[in-house]
């Protein structure tokens, strides 16, 4: 069939045909390609035993010992001024944090909240509960609701647990025709009406056999061939069998028609209905949209009270003099604002210009809360320093934003990040403070709990702190103070240890080596897996870097 198609391609001419079949080839290509490259990256791995011993013991080596924490929130952020040449020091002993693989833009921003106001939800309130008196009446109850519903709900049977809290705790309370609410569940105002109520089993282990009618020449045909399997189970031939002879759905046929432990609400509507209104034992013949089943009703498990309830919700959105007002009042610092006056002109109207510092192309959200796409695309078109000219409108508010900087793609300036990295610049300067009280404590001690007395704090013990998961017990992640423990001698207090919550003194009582590793094959393919992985995605980046990539995509997307 390939040479065929080939053949035919080549003699009838058509140019979008053989143009398309050179992007399929140059796919399959470049699949086939990176497939290879990706095997040979992974065979050029290896991993010794030296390694898969060092790992292991890294795994499975006990520490025990004490510490002494000074925590940087001890320090007072008064007493701990910053300077240039403080941002300067960590901005270049972190420079390669600050690396980026693709163009960022700087862009500061106001936010005009345009949520729904308690007249909103009043608004909301009075059209559920009218909504509410005419579904008390309504005769078709379920096409009522979905019409009105702002959300649509499956008009199926439910029990208890699978409403919202507020419906749950009424629905199977009352009596059939009985309708309830409105409650608020989630932004929305919620009404209900419990139309019919059962005592029924919570699930069914079920056997079908499925007739296509198209096959058997129509829906009759098909009928009357399922009533005579039907005929033949009740005199006594095999389920399974015939559903290996007869049925047309490929996965069920072969485990003899099985369809597992069934429970409401995951099938079609006439489907569920026969299967868990039936009895054990009962065959049945049912229509659904699938086609036509013969069903063995295999086992029934629990029991509990279904509702069928249909359910109408109204979401409180604002009203239109909501959104009139917050549009007026975004338009109105849009006219006033300039780059130079864009924090002060929305201070002056009670708002916060804030800034997003490194928005890339493709982002829909800037500093967490959502974007609109053609704000970022705006972003991405415009100059440095210039205002948007037109209010930007997501959901629930109207943004201004003004292009305060452009940040290629490599190293980001110390600029760019100085506000970024504040909060760890000041802790540095805190751990100097520390440090030297902690030197201190040091001069003339031997031990440990000479240290914490002399600084006002208590040594804390510790045990059972593995390299590979470098966690101090009730107090965070300190990979460098764990990695300090394991490169200690016994009882001589470490100097001072700049960590993530503060400065640590450390001392060692000892450590519990692990027994000889038992398998080191094993722990060897173990490694080489997840060392292939990594070096995969290690290549990829570098591939990535070197490359001349051009995103065009923030122009289309």
């Amino acid at each position: 069939q390939l040479r065929a198609f080939i053949t035919q391609m080549n003699t009838s001419g058509n140019q979008q045909v053989a143009e398309q079949w050179e992007e399929l080839l140059k796919g399959v290509r470049d699949e086939r390609l990176s497939s290879k490259y990706g095997e040979l990256l992974s065979n050029s791995v290896y991993v010794t035993s030296l390694e898969a011993n060092e790992e292991y013991q890294e795994r499975n080596k006990l520490a025990d010992f004490k510490y002494i924490l000074l925590d940087y929130a001890s320090v007072k952020d008064a007493d701990a001024k910053l300077t240039d040449a403080d941002y300067q020091e960590y901005y270049n002993e972190h420079k390669s944090m600050f690396k980026t693989q693709e163009e960022t833009r700087a862009i500061q921003y106001v936010m005009v909240d345009a949520k729904p106001l308690a007249k909103d939800s009043l608004a909301v309130k009075e059209t559920i509960n009218k909504l509410k008196q005419d579904l008390i009446v309504a005769k078709d109850d379920s096409l009522f609701a979905s019409i009105n519903s702002d959300n649509k709900f499956p008009f199926t049977y439910v029990k208890k647990g699978q409403l919202s809290p507020s419906l749950d705790s009424v629905v199977f309370n009352v009596a059939a025709g009985t309708t309830v609410g409105p409650f608020l569940n989630n932004n929305a105002y919620e009404i209900a009406k419990v139309v019919s109520t059962i005592v029924s089993p919570d699930s069914v282990k079920a056997s079908h056999i499925l007739l296509d009618p198209a096959a058997e020449g129509g829906m009759d045909k098909a009928l009357a061939k399922a009533d005579s399997i039907k005929g033949l189970i009740q005199k006594g031939d095999n389920f399974a069998a015939l559903a290996v002879q007869f049925s047309k759905d490929p996965e069920s046929k072969t485990n003899g028609g099985e369809l597992g432990t069934l429970t409401r609400g995951r099938m079609a509507p006439d489907l569920e209905t026969a299967i868990f209104e039936s009895k054990t034992g009962d065959i049945k013949v049912v229509k659904s949209q699938y086609g036509v089943h013969v069903i063995k009703i295999e086992k029934q498990s629990g029991s509990s009270k279904y509702a069928k309830v249909a359910i109408i919700d109204k979401v409180i959105n604002s009203g239109k003099e909501t959104l009139n007002n917050a549009h007026s009042k975004a338009t109105a610092f849009l006219s006033a604002a300039t780059a130079q006056n864009f924090a002060q002109e929305a201070k002056k109207i009670g708002l916060e210009a804030k800034t997003a510092s490194r928005v890339t192309a493709m982002d829909n959200v800037l500093d967490g809360a959502e974007a609109p796409r053609d704000l970022i695309k705006w972003a991405f078109e415009a100059k440095k320093g210039d205002i948007s000219d037109k209010v930007f409108e997501t959901e629930t508010s109207y943004i201004l934003a003004n292009l305060v900087d452009i940040q290629p793609k490599g190293t980001l300036s110390l600029d760019a990040v100085k506000k970024d990295i504040e909060p760890a610049v000041r802790n540095m300067v805190k751990a100097r403070i520390l440090k030297d009280k902690f030197d201190k404590a040091l001069a003339g001690t031997s031990s440990i709990d000479q240290v914490a007395q002399k600084v006002g704090k208590a040594a804390i013990h510790v045990e059972n702190v593995v390299f590979a998961n470098p966690v101090i017990p009730g107090v965070a992640l300190e990979n460098k103070v764990v990695g300090t423990v394991f490169g200690l001698q016994p009882n001589k207090p470490s100097k001072a240890i700049e960590g993530n919550t503060g400065v640590y003194v450390v001392q060692v009582n000892g450590f519990t080596n692990p027994a000889a590793i038992s398998d080191i094959n094993g722990q060897k393919k173990q490694m080489l897996a997840a060392k292939a992985q990594r070096a995969w995605g290690s290549i990829f980046r570098a591939l990535q870097d070197k490359a001349e990539i051009i995103d065009n995509r923030v122009k289309f997307f």
